[in-house]
Order: structure tokens, then C-alpha cells, then sequence
């Protein structure tokens, strides 16, 4: 059986690029590990770039407010625990807001910025590839996590989309991935290919769970995820969802077969 994932999927990065912020939201929860991360870059003496505002929590919105001027507002997907203080944000530094799906490309004072689509996690989710004096980072969101596995948030969410998603990320080797939860690890590639894996590794347990009995998605998630603490269970539902639809379309379950509705 494959084991709930709860520690990083590539080594933790240690130290963080000097043109490189972590402001951590005070939202800590099982879905969202110690809260949400809202990362900002900036080039010395430059004008910062702000990726996931977080909540709407004024005294983290005005700590992100305090490394002024803020340059723009980019979001990775439209979960409210990323998204929610936006506009008070906008309000407090008059920075334009860049929402997912983005699509263009960003230079501040050196720092650039490029969006590369990564649906999956949800349809909207986006990664943003940001270089700067010949460094190169990946902000991933909640495509990766930098601790334990995300979810497919179906119907959102698509686990086709989700593993191509991961595809395109497996081709950053040796780049940090700054992630949406968690840790920064040291190299998007290793934990994109790990996380690949992994849900191969659910949908061999999904089909097995099927072929023993299992009727329902709720019965699935019982069998395939029953090493995951139960308050985590509506949100794996999510993921067996995305897992049975998958299997539907890719043929490996009759039309008429489990309901995924």
C-alpha cells in the first residue's frame, strides 16, 4: 500500500535567493500546513512582485504592504486562502492585480516573470518561472507543496490535467520550487516526478479498491486512504473523485460503472 505522504518530496532548501521574501500567512490548518505563503520578489532598490496575497488578514497584509513599492500582484489559482486579501491589498499599496490564468510576461527592474500554465490542482492553477541575475526559481502554488501531496480539487480540479501538469514541471531540474504551503525544496524536478509517482501509485490502489468491492467514492477513499487522519477524508474524496473520472475516460472503468457524481 502506498503511505499518506507528510514530509517534503525533494530536499528542503535551506536558504532562500537574497532577492527572495517569505511572508507566511497566520492561517495554519491541515490544508494549508503553517499557513499560506505569500512570496515576493525584488531586485535590489527595485519595486517588489507579490505571488499569493493570502488571506485577509490585516497584519499580514500589511507586512507584505511594508516592503513598498509593490510592483504587482500575481495569484497562482483562485483558492480563497491564496486570494482573499487581494483586494485589501491592492487597496493598501495601488499595485494592478494579475489573476490567474496569467498569461503575460513581467519585467521589474530586472526581476522577470513568466507564467507557465499548470491546471490540475485546479483548472486555473499557474506556476510562475522568475529569473534573475542568471538564478532561476519556480512558485508553484499548490501544484507542489513543500510538504506532503496536494490535492486534485475536482470537479475543478482534473488528474489528466494534473499528472501533464507535472510533466512540464519534471523539466526544472536543480531549480527551487517555492510552493503555496510548506517548505521551499531545492529542486522542483525531483518533487514533480515524485509527486508523478505517487499518484500513479493511488490510481493502481483506486483500481485494486474497485476490483476488492468498493461501490462508491466515499468506500474508495476507506479502503485507499485509510492511513490518512479522518478529518482529511472529505478532501481526499476530492482527489478519488478526480482518480475514478480519470480511470472513466482513460477506459479503464465501464461507462455505467462506480458513480464519480
Amino acid at each position: 500500500m502506498v503511505s499518506h505522504v507528510t514530509v517534503p518530496a525533494a530536499e528542503v532548501l535551506m536558504t532562500l535567493p537574497d532577492w527572495v521574501t517569505l511572508v507566511r500567512a497566520p492561517n495554519p490548518g491541515p490544508m494549508t500546513l503553517d499557513g499560506t505563503n505569500t512570496w515576493l520578489v525584488r531586485a535590489p532598490g527595485g519595486g517588489s512582485v507579490v505571488i499569493d496575497p493570502g488571506p485577509l488578514d490585516e497584519g499580514h497584509l500589511r507586512a507584505v504592504a511594508g516592503h513598498a513599492p509593490v510592483a504587482a500582484i500575481l495569484v497562482t489559482h483562485g483558492h480563497e486562502d491564496h486570494t482573499e486579501g487581494v483586494v485589501r491589498l491592492a487597496e493598501l499599496t495601488g499595485a494592478p492585480v494579475h489573476r490567474a490564468p496569467v498569461r503575460e510576461h513581467l519585467d521589474v527592474d530586472g526581476v522577470s516573470v513568466d507564467s507557465l500554465a499548470t491546471p490540475g490542482h485546479t483548472k486555473d492553477s499557474v506556476c510562475f518561472v522568475v529569473r534573475y541575475r542568471g538564478e532561476e526559481i519556480v512558485l508553484t502554488g499548490d501544484t507542489i507543496l513543500g510538504r506532503g501531496t496536494t490535492v486534485v480539487a475536482w470537479p475543478d480540479g482534473d488528474l489528466g490535467d494534473y499528472l501533464d501538469s507535472l510533466g512540464r514541471l519534471a523539466a526544472f531540474d536543480g531549480r527551487p520550487a517555492l510552493p503555496g504551503h510548506g517548505p521551499a525544496l531545492t529542486d522542483t524536478a525531483v518533487a514533480a516526478r515524485f509527486y508523478h509517482q505517487h499518484r500513479e501509485a493511488r490510481l493502481a490502489q483506486v483500481r485494486a479498491a474497485l476490483d476488492a468491492g468498493a461501490v462508491d467514492a466515499a468506500e474508495v477513499v476507506a479502503r485507499v486512504y485509510a492511513d490518512v487522519d479522518r478529518g482529511l477524508w472529505s478532501a481526499a474524496e476530492w482527489s478519488v473523485r478526480a482518480q475514478l473520472a480519470y480511470l472513466r475516460r482513460e477506459s479503464h472503468l465501464p461507462p455505467d460503472g462506480l458513480d464519480a457524481t
